[in-house]
């Protein structure tokens, strides 16, 4: 019998998302009975607001609701996220310049197929969502990591990203609030980079699926409300997932010049057609209805935050950073690194996260999944009882 033929080898170099991985790990044990505590996902704990689901609810009984809709999405939703763009990012846009996407995880992987030929670079800032190197392979572009540590706030520099600048470099990837971090880049940060992209007539992605999420009276402003110049070259990427909880929606949009829009809409029209659309009513009480229950979860958030943080910081050998934004911290952890810790000696991240599991049962998300090794993510939207019980198994494991 012949061998089965081989798979594209373009998918086949595509690894597995580590966040999600570390997740069903954790819920896998959870099942078996085990106590787990788990900072992995990066997943609101607080279900939807009830006027969004009742928005959805009367959406199901309509029957146009049960037909195809644009590709693009409905009209009515893209003129709200037009208006979103503009109140939250500076932006004005026409409703047709928006694109309604299956989640953010489309809208970035449109983004980068729309504006990538093979071999072009793309600068991503690190530490970064595991997911971003992954979609850049297979547009078939090439990534091209620029570091930023603990010491640094996790920002890039101007001056980094000049050093990464090569004849093939196209694209600049610009993510603030950060996942995994936290991190915030000042108006001042966001315009000298800006700046530096528009005077290289590079591609921005900007993706600002945390932009409402900050704290401390921090404003995570747009890259193209910093340079509005920018706009004829900078895709938005965003969603309804994180500050509305409502990852399970799949919900998410793009916003950019016409051209690029244009010829995401035709992939889109080949990819995936419409969302769907109970999902897009969702969307519209979201964005257009009250926002009550939007700024309980970020003052929720904000507490846990300040939690996560003082008790990291109480064992010896880990530096966590104070995140100005969305719902992880990222503690450098190379102080618990080629130390003895209940017989193992750990000498990664990676080696570090399955041993805090194995003897502390509780989930974090290693620093390789998103960069160097070293670090840890761990994200703070889960309950404040769960949320203080997990870490101090950490200080008494590291004590």
């Amino acid at each position: 019998m012949s061998p089965a033929p081989e798979i594209s080898r373009r998918i086949a170099a595509i690894s597995e998302s580590a966040t999600l991985k570390v997740d069903a790990k954790a819920k896998a044990l959870k099942a078996e009975g085990r106590p787990v505590i788990s900072y992995a996902a990066g997943e609101p704990d607080f279900p939807t607001p009830e006027h969004i689901v009742e928005a959805a609810a009367a959406a199901t009984h309509d029957p146009k609701n049960h037909r195809y809709t644009p590709a693009a999405g409905l009209p009515e939703l893209r003129e709200a996220i037009a208006e979103k763009t503009l109140r939250d990012s500076g932006l004005e846009v026409p409703a047709s310049q928006v694109i309604v996407t299956n989640g953010g995880k489309q809208a970035v992987f449109q983004a980068f197929a729309t504006v990538l030929d093979d071999g072009d670079e793309a600068l991503l800032p690190a530490p970064y969502w595991t997911t971003y190197p992954e979609v850049v392979k297979l547009a078939g572009g090439v990534p091209v990591e620029v570091f930023a540590g603990s010491d640094q706030g996790y920002l890039v520099t101007v001056e980094q990203l000049e050093a990464a600048r090569t004849e093939r470099t196209k694209v600049l990837l610009f993510v603030s609030p950060s996942n995994p971090t936290g991190a915030v880049y000042s108006p001042e940060q966001t315009r000298a980079i800006g700046e530096w992209a528009l005077e290289h007539d590079l591609w921005v992605i900007t993706d600002e699926i945390y932009q409402n999420l900050t704290y401390d009276g921090v404003k995570a402003v747009s890259i193209v409300e910093a340079v509005p110049a920018l706009a004829d070259r900078t895709i938005l990427v965003n969603g309804v997932a994180k500050s509305y909880a409502m990852t399970g929606w799949r919900l998410g949009w793009m916003v950019g010049p016409k051209a690029a829009i244009t010829a995401a809409a035709n992939l889109q029209s080949h990819l995936s057609s419409n969302v769907s659309n109970v999902s897009q009513h969702a969307a519209i009480a979201a964005l257009t209805g009250p926002q009550d229950e939007v700024e309980r979860m970020r003052q929720a958030f904000d507490r846990r935050r300040r939690t996560i943080v003082e008790e990291l910081n109480k064992i010896p050998g880990v530096v966590a950073p104070t995140p100005e934004g969305a719902f992880y911290v990222y503690p450098d952890v190379a102080g618990l690194l080629d130390r003895e810790w209940g017989g193992v000696t750990p000498t990664t991240s990676l080696e570090l996260a399955d041993l805090i599991l194995e003897q502390a049962e509780v989930a974090t998300v290693p620093g390789e999944a998103f960069g160097p090794s070293g670090y840890l993510r761990l994200s703070y939207a889960l309950g404040d009882d769960a949320l203080l019980e997990g870490v101090q198994r950490l200080q008494r494991l590291f004590g």
